[in-house]
C-alpha cells in the first residue's frame, strides 16, 4: 500500500519523503484458516530458477497454490543471505546451510526471511514468528551425478551418487536437532541428456525409500519432483490418505520441456497439483505432535533471526538497557537516539495525533520514547531528517538498540532520494517485540523494494542516505502502547 502524507506539518512530510530508515511496529494480524493448521503456517522455500518458475503465477502456480492452502510462503533466490548463500543450492552446498560452521547465522536468516524473490502473489497475511517449513531444492545440473547408479555414500561432499548420499546423511543428524521445523527435500528436476539419467534415477530413488527408513521423527520428507516430470503417468502424491510413489511409464529424462533443461509450465502445474496436498499431508501429521518453539540441543542452528545480525535480549522495563561500549563501535555514526530534532507526521485525513514523543531516563540512559495510539490501516512516525543527502557508503548499515511491546511485529523501512526529490522505499524484517530490549544490525544489502514501489531486485544506495525514523503502521486492529529508543546510529 501506498502512504501519502496528510498536513501533520508539511515541513515533516517534506522530511519523511526525503528519510531513510523507518521502523515500522504492527499489531499482530488476526489468524487466518489453513488446511494444515488454525492458523496460517510460515514457509519458505530455497531455490534458484526452477523453483521460481513453478513459484511463478505465470507457470507452475506453487506460491499462489500454497496461499490458497494456508501456508505464508516466502523463498530465497540469488543473492539471497549471509555471504549470499543464497546463490549456491548445489547439493554439495547443502551442509553449509543446515550444519556447517556459518549455519547459525545462514539459519537465523532464514528463519526470519519474510519477502518474496520470485514473481507469486500471497493470499494469506504473515502471522508473524519464524518460518516453520522449510523447502529445499537444487536446480537441475544436480541430476547430472557421476559415478554408479548403486554406489555407496562416500566420504565427501561432491555431485556423486556417492557425494550426494554423504550429504544427505550428515543432513538427517541436523534436521533431527530440530523438532520443532519441518523439512522438506524437493529432488532435482531431470534434464534431457541421458548420459547420468540412470544415476540421478538410482540417487532420487535412494532418497525417497531408504534415505529416512530408520528415521525418528516426523519433520523430515521427500517430495520426488524428479520422477514426476519423468513420465506423464509417473506420480508422488497422496490418495486416500496414503502415499503413491508410482514410476510406470517414460524414462529418465524430462519429458516436460521448455526451450532448455527447465521444466515446462506444463510439467510445473502437474507437480504443483500434487506436492501442495503431498506437503499438507506431511505437515499435518509432523503438527499433530511438534514443539512450538524447540530448545536448541547440541549441534543445534538456533540462533536470533534474520535479516538483522544479532538480536540479543536483555533485560525487560522498565530496567535499563545494556551498558554501552566506551565510545562508539569502530566506524559508528553518532547515536541518534540521544539527539534532538526528532518530529512527528501521521496518516493524512486524521486529525487527533497518534504518537507523542517524549525523552525518558531509564537506569541512568536517555532514552527515546514514543507513546502511541494509532488507527486501523493507518500509519504514524517520528522522524529525524538531515538537510541534506548524507553519504553512508563507508557504514555497513544501521544498528538499532530498541525495546518493543511483545508481539509487535517489527519491519525497517529504509528510504533512498530518488529523482527530483522522489522517494524509494526500502524495507526489512526484524523480530517481533519482546517486551525485552534487542540488538539488532540490519546491513545495507537487506533491504528490499515492496510491490507497490517496484523492482525487488533493486540494491539499496546508502550513498542517497536522508535520515531515520520509527513509523506504526497497524492493520486492522488499532494498536496502543509505547516503546523506547536507547540507541539508532549507522555503524
Amino acid at each position: 500500500m501506498k502512504r501519502t502524507f496528510g498536513t501533520v506539518g508539511s515541513r515533516l512530510a517534506c522530511g519523511l519523503l526525503l528519510g531513510l530508515g523507518v521502523l515500522l511496529l504492527s499489531g499482530c494480524s488476526a489468524p487466518q484458516i489453513s488446511s494444515a493448521a488454525e492458523t496460517p503456517v510460515k514457509l519458505i522455500f530455497i531455490h534458484h530458477s526452477c523453483g521460481e518458475n513453478w513459484l511463478s503465477d505465470e507457470n507452475g502456480g506453487l506460491g499462489a497454490a500454497l496461499g490458497r492452502a494456508g501456508y505464508f510462503v516466502s523463498d530465497t533466490n540469488y543473492g539471497w543471505g549471509p555471504e549470499t548463500v543464497g546463490d549456491r543450492t548445489d547439493i554439495p552446498d547443502w551442509p553449509e546451510w543446515f550444519c556447517g560452521e556459518h549455519s547459525a547465522r545462514i539459519l537465523a536468516a532464514l528463519f526470519r526471511e519474510s519477502a518474496t524473490h520470485s514473481p507469486y502473489a500471497r493470499s494469506v497475511r504473515d502471522p508473524g514468528g519464524e518460518n516453520r517449513v522449510i523447502l529445499f531444492k537444487s536446480c537441475f545440473p544436480n541430476s547430472q551425478l557421476e559415478g554408479k547408479p548403486d554406489d555407496p555414500p562416500g566420504l565427501e561432499p561432491e555431485l556423486s551418487v556417492a557425494g550426494a548420499k554423504a550429504v544427505y546423511i550428515q543432513l538427517r543428524k541436523a534436521f533431527q536437532a530440530r523438532p520443532d521445523k519441518f523439512f522438506m527435500v524437493i529432488t532435482a528436476p531431470p534434464v534431457r541428456e541421458r548420459e547420468r539419467a540412470a544415476n540421478a534415477r538410482a540417487f532420487n530413488t535412494w532418497l525417497v525409500k531408504e534415505w529416512l527408513k530408520d528415521y525418528p521423527g516426523r519433520n523430515v520428507a521427500v517430495f520426488d519432483f524428479y520422477n514426476i516430470l519423468t513420465g506423464k503417468e509417473n506420480h508422488h502424491r497422496v490418495r486416500d490418505g496414503q502415499v503413491e510413489h508410482i514410476v510406470a511409464g517414460g524414462g529418465n529424462t524430462l519429458v516436460y520441456p521448455s526451450d532448455d533443461d527447465h521444466p515446462s509450465a506444463a510439467g510445473n502445474r502437474k507437480a504443483t497439483a500434487e506436492f501442495v496436498p503431498f506437503l499438507d499431508f506431511h505437515v499435518r501429521r509432523w503438527l499433530a505432535t511438534a514443539p512450538a518453539a524447540a530448545t536448541p540441543t547440541a549441534g543445534s542452528t538456533r540462533e536470533p533471526a534474520s535479516p538483522v545480525e544479532k538480536t540479543t535480549p536483555a533485560a525487560t522495563a522498565p530496567v535499563a538497557p545494556p551498558a554501552q561500549p566506551a565510545g562508539n563501535p569502530k566506524g559508528a555514526g553518532d547515536n541518534w537516539a540521544a539527539e534532538a530534532g526528532w518530529e512527528v507526521f501521521q496518516h493524512e485525513g486524521v486529525a487527533q495525533p497518534m504518537l507523542t514523543i517524549s525523552r525518558k531516563d531509564i537506569g541512568g540512559t536517555s532514552c527515546l520514547s514514543v507513546a502511541y495510539r494509532v488507527n486501523a490501516n493507518t500509519w504514524a512516525a517520528c522522524a529525524r531528517v538531515q538537510p541534506e543527502p548524507v553519504d553512508w557508503q563507508k557504514h555497513r548499515g544501521v544498528s538499532v538498540r530498541y525495546l518493543a511491546p511483545a508481539g509487535c511485529k517489527l519491519l525497517l523501512i529504509a528510504y533512498e532520494s530518488g529523482s527530483e526529490n522522489s522517494l524509494l522505499h526500502f524495507e526489512c524484517a526484524l523480530p517481533e517485540g519482546t517486551g525485552k530490549w534487542q540488538d539488532a544490525t540490519v546491513l545495507w544489502n537487506r533491504f528490499r523494494q515492496p510491490d507497490w514501489q517496484g523492482d525487488a531486485d533493486q540494491a539499496y544506495r546508502p550513498e542517497r542516505a536522508r535520515g531515520v525514523a520509527f513509523l506504526l503502521h497497524p492493520g486492522e486492529e488499532a494498536v496502543q502502547g509505547e516503546f523506547q529508543v536507547a540507541d539508532v546510529r549507522v555503524e
